[in-house]
């Protein structure tokens, strides 16, 4: 009686922390999602009924105004919102590009090749994400004016390189620390060069790998708003967070203005990793693992 009496206590203690395990995870779910449900609320909003104390939750005369002001190319505000959207997209892009192209060599290079200075070179690439970012503000605008790439997209690019190169490596390494190297020699004794060797074995496993890489590149560069701030005079060359700026005047702020376009910003983030999860948390779990 004593064992069963045990059992059925043990069973209920882990009920009782699978129990507590999803409320946690609810409240984080509620704590993600809520945020961006006001916002979304408040961009179907009056200007008239964004501002009422208390507050109304939820809009009694909802209307998608603020959206087709800024998605309508005819209007000044749709044309000026469509181009800062159209920077960020070439601007991230591009960096996503040239990080990925960067990182998987290199990422590589330190998994499969042993040289000296390997372990220093390694760590010295992650200090780089160990100081915050405006503390190269300074020294990267300077060098950025004698570069004479001041007010250029091409400043950001080579900025957020920066950031996204360290990590990108770093976890890329991982994943190819977790493909056996049996699987290049038997290329290699098959007649494979080592570039054919990396090409036709290691780039297709590495695949789930690369997107994350792509991901967290992208994001890193769509997010970011102090270089651009500081990088970027020409209005017609600013970013979308930097361009959010436009809804803030002396006077007054666009609330469902500034919400719409904001939830617009977000959109082709969270599709894209709706999208490509299933590679995202591949790649963070296999490369996680040495075998």
């Amino acid at each position: 009686m004593s064992i069963v009496t045990a059992g059925v206590a043990a069973r209920k203690g882990i009920d009782i922390w699978r129990l507590l395990g999803r409320v946690f995870l609810t409240l984080l779910v509620l704590f993600a999602v809520l945020p961006m449900v006001y916002m979304v609320i408040t961009s179907i909003k009056t200007q008239f009924a964004a501002l009422q104390f208390p507050p109304e939750w939820w809009p009694s005369n909802p209307t998608l105004d603020q959206y087709w002001t800024l998605l309508n190319p005819a209007s000044d505000v749709g044309q000026e919102f469509l181009g800062y959207m159209w920077n960020s997209i070439w601007v991230c892009t591009i960096t996503t590009i040239l990080g990925v192209a960067v990182a998987v060599p290199a990422a590589y290079a330190f998994s499969r090749f042993r040289f000296p200075g390997r372990q220093w070179l390694f760590y010295a690439v992650l200090l780089r994400n160990m100081f915050p970012a405006v503390v190269f503000l300074m020294p990267l605008f300077i060098l950025m004016r004698w570069l004479h790439l001041v007010n250029s997209d091409w400043s950001l690019v080579l900025t957020y390189l920066t950031f996204g190169l360290p990590l990108s490596i770093w976890l890329l390494k991982g994943f190819y620390d977790n493909i056996p190297v049996q699987l290049e020699q038997s290329a290699r004794i098959d007649g494979a060069t080592r570039f054919q060797a990396f090409i036709l074995v290691v780039m297709p496993l590495s695949s789930p790998g690369i997107i994350a890489t792509a991901i967290y590149s992208f994001i890193i560069a769509w997010n970011e708003y102090v270089y651009a701030l500081t990088f970027l005079n020409d209005k017609s060359k600013l970013t979308l967070p930097v361009g959010l700026q436009r809804f803030f005047t002396e006077y007054t702020t666009n609330w469902p203005g500034l919400m719409a376009a904001s939830f617009i910003m977000s959109v082709p983030v969270v599709v894209m990793f709706l999208i490509l999860q299933k590679y995202f948390v591949r790649a963070l779990t296999e490369g996680a693992v040495k075998s």
